[in-house]
């Protein structure tokens, strides 16, 4: 998993921009200039009504800033949005470079797939176990600045706006109510938590206060006082008041309505909806059914590739009992956060000095490993990649989940750390935004299925590399795999097909090594993000594909570092892109 904007909300947010080798070039056509122009204008007009994320781009002119998430800018944003389309559609493709003709249909298709999202109101839906304020904004400090006077005044003035932003977010969480657009209240009972770790500690431990723990020594003493007891006052009087606010209307009006059922298809036009964000997600045609179907033979197909390891490992009992021995076994676990932040790092340290074998093109990007922040540990899937930046000067880095040890077994780190890290997530997301020659929105947007299943494939990939070689670890990769052919299979099941929580539990315990803890977290995640978590195997599926009739077709002409510059050369793509650009590439090679 990765945290990342995705392609659509980039494009109705931000749109792009252009190549500024190219904008200046007089000998392009007035089409051209028109699309360029369009572009451009767009990106300078969206950075600065989203201060929040131009700040983890390192643009940090607006860092005294907050997004503005009220209704009523939602729906401001949506008829823009329409307008977009009409100058967009404005544009003589044909009159376009082959290269901009793609940024052209790109950008067009996923505001077309943007807009038919609109009838669809889930930004209603504001707050859940895996996102919202009560997580977002206690690691903004994570992308700012804090060098001058001016950096840590910044931080105080959006410390200061949060009372706003919290009104803005009560609000469409109240026409959700009145709309019908509420989330299952089972997944929900993390969130008094996570919101109440926000103001129930003492200030010096909060941490909203903790980048001013340790100011610059540039900064006087004088200055110092001021800006810590500036800080101290209005985490006191603004924020912690807000947070208070929102636990209160959370706790006390929110969660008892939110609806039993768990269903997608249980929204206004729910099934409409899940095949939307199928869609979105997977950038395909496919159905519910048909991707469930998919999901039971990957399955099928899995399991026997696992009880053929379980042999190896000379292990005398059932398939289910070897899934018991692996989560119940103390030499499966590490005792201390140290000992597993450290394995994780040894293992990423082999990962990067395999990586000149696979690809040419390597990122300059570096990234790091580290615990994901123990306020949001318990309702967090096991990892995810934090997205870095050149221009912020902010590495990437493997968030690792250290809440309950005893859930985080030894023979599924490999697999983890090759999808999150390198040659996955980070090596992937830093190439993309490395990429001179494409707009910003495809260096820095993610269509999931391309995001997802390339990390997916990273990790069959690895063993090229010369991981697994113990059938405790294969197993794990193993099981990874089968976790996401599982996904399939719940996710529809229950979102399409009438499956409820606990049928969708039970299917993952019977199918994965996977710890108690670990599914129930998983299973939560997909009721609460409808359709995302297709995107892993459809996305990695197509790859394998495209990889086999590359080898195929070249035969000895085939070259993996080639393939792979090829796959990761133009950014995350649409499936169906990525396919023209691997057929270009064996046309081209083949004798």
């Amino acid at each position: 998993m990765m945290k990342i904007i995705p392609i659509i909300t980039l494009l109705i947010f931000f749109c792009c921009s252009q190549n500024p080798t190219i904008k200046n070039d007089n000998s392009l056509n007035s089409e051209t200039k028109k699309f360029h122009s369009l572009l451009d204008h767009e990106w300078k007009k969206n950075v600065e009504e989203y201060p929040e994320w131009a700040t983890q781009l390192g643009d940090n002119r607006f860092n005294d800033k907050l997004n503005d998430a009220s209704y009523g800018k939602v729906i401001q944003r949506q008829n823009k949005t329409r307008k977009l389309l009409e100058r967009i559609k404005d544009i003589d493709r044909s009159a376009l470079s082959v290269e901009d003709q793609l940024n052209y249909d790109l950008f067009l298709n996923d505001v077309i797939h943007g807009i038919a999202g609109f009838e669809f109101l889930s930004y209603l839906i504001p707050i859940s176990q895996m996102g919202g304020l009560q997580i977002s904004f206690a690691g903004i400090s994570n992308y700012m600045p804090f060098k001058t006077i001016k950096d840590h005044e910044n931080y105080i003035a959006r410390m200061k706006a949060f009372p706003k932003k919290i009104d803005q977010v009560i609000d469409r969480m109240k026409r959700g109510l009145e709309a019908g657009w509420i989330p299952p209240k089972i997944v929900l009972d993390a969130v008094p938590e996570q919101i109440k770790t926000q103001f129930d500690d003492p200030i010096e431990e909060s941490p909203l206060f903790k980048p001013f723990i340790d100011l610059d020594r540039s900064i006087s003493a004088d200055e110092q006082n001021r800006l810590i007891n500036g800080l101290k006052t209005v985490l006191q009087e603004d924020v912690f008041p807000a947070y208070r606010l929102l636990y209160d209307f959370f706790v006390e009006d929110y969660l008892p309505n939110c609806r039993e059922s768990i269903a997608c298809k249980d929204f206004p036009n729910g099934d409409s909806y899940y095949q939307y964000l199928i869609k979105g997600y997977t950038t395909t045609d496919l159905t519910a059914k048909e991707i469930h179907d998919i999901g039971i033979k990957e399955v099928s197909r899995i399991k026997l590739e696992m009880k053929d390891v379980i042999a190896l490992s000379n292990f005398k009992g059932s398939f289910e009992e070897f899934l018991i021995f692996l989560r119940t076994s103390p030499e499966f676990y590490f005792e201390t956060e140290d000992e597993l932040l450290d394995a994780y790092r040894a293992i990423c340290k082999r990962a990067d000095a395999q990586l000149p074998r696979f690809f040419g093109r390597l990122p300059r990007l570096p990234y790091g490993v580290k615990a994901i922040p123990d306020y949001q540990a318990p309702a967090s899937p096991t990892a995810y990649y934090y997205s870095g930046s050149h221009k912020a000067g902010r590495s990437g880095y493997f968030m690792a989940n250290t809440f309950k040890l005893e859930t985080r077994p030894k023979y599924e780190m490999e697999a983890l750390s090759v999808h999150e890290a390198v040659p996955g997530h980070h090596l992937q997301i830093s190439l993309a935004q490395e990429l001179e020659d494409v707009p910003m929105f495809r260096r820095y947007g993610g269509y999931t299925a391309f995001v997802e299943g390339w990390g997916l494939y990273s990790e069959k990939l690895a063993e090229e590399m010369g991981f697994y070689d113990d059938p405790y670890s294969k197993f794990g990769q193993l099981t990874y795999e089968m976790w996401r052919a599982c996904r399939l299979v719940v996710d529809t099941g229950m979102h399409s097909l009438g499956w409820t929580r606990e049928e969708a539990i039970n299917y993952m315990s019977r199918n994965t090594a996977k710890t108690g803890n670990d599914i129930e977290v998983e299973i939560d995640r997909y009721i609460a993000w409808p359709g995302q978590a297709l995107a892993y195997k459809i996305g990695e599926l197509r790859i394998l594909d495209l990889r086999k009739k590359a080898e195929e077709k070249l035969g000895q002409n085939f070259n993996i570092r080639d393939f792979h510059d090829v796959v990761l050369g133009n950014g995350a793509v649409p499936l169906d892109v990525l396919e023209k650009h691997v057929n270009q590439y064996i046309n081209s090679n083949a004798n």
